[in-house]
């Protein structure tokens, strides 16, 4: 147990080192893995201190007790501040009138020299979204649920306007914020030698089984 909990203050070190891509999120991500070290930490004192084999397992039992409702206190952040974020870029598109160049749709995406990646590809992409992924939130009875992540991709390589096309509402949200959760930024698509704007489309699915 002691081993466990060293390696999840460990893997929360290299959460907070990370850039996350929306200023937003990763506020309240950064205040929500913040109270995770301070339980961890208490609870590996606590854990560490005691010698009945009893009351350890129920300090063990206690501390997963709080992670599942701390987990569940932060859905409930980041739903607020997805519906804060949608706002905003609302708005900010309304104001701005940007144009995107889209990889699916666009008729001049021909004009590309290099489309939007993610770094480690597709794959790393869509392992992370998955990771990122609050299960809990989906209701009990659904088995494979399906959407399609929509979202542009900046001239800095940072994302914006995510929007999930899918049947069910629940997942198509935590598609959403798992995307604007992503670690790390995009390398822009870039025509003549100047980045561009870029509409990026994911398709997702998940067995719940």
């Amino acid at each position: 147990m002691t081993k466990k909990l060293l390696y999840l203050i460990f893997l929360l070190s290299l959460f907070f080192s990370q850039a996350q891509q929306n200023q937003e999120f990763k506020i309240t991500k950064d205040y929500f893995d913040y109270q995770r070290l301070m339980l961890n930490n208490e609870f590996k004192k606590k854990f560490d201190s005691e010698t009945n084999y009893e009351e350890k397992r129920s300090i063990k039992e206690n501390f997963s007790e709080f992670m599942v409702k701390l987990d569940s206190i932060q859905n409930t952040a980041f739903i607020a501040t997805l519906i804060k974020v949608k706002n905003r870029e609302d708005l900010d598109r309304i104001a701005s009138r940007k144009t995107t160049i889209d990889h699916a749709e666009n008729p001049q995406k021909q004009m590309l020299n290099e489309q939007a990646t993610y770094p480690g590809g597709f794959e790393t992409l869509r392992k992370q979204v998955a990771d990122l992924f609050y299960s809990d939130s989906v209701l009990p009875g659904q088995k494979l649920l399906k959407t399609s992540v929509v979202f542009v991709v900046e001239k800095d390589g940072s994302i914006s306007s995510v929007r999930a096309e899918g049947d069910n509402f629940t997942f198509n949200r935590q598609a959403e914020i798992a995307i604007y959760l992503l670690p790390e930024k995009f390398s822009p698509a870039v025509v003549n030698g100047t980045a561009v704007r870029y509409r990026f489309r994911l398709p997702l699915a998940m067995n719940f089984e």
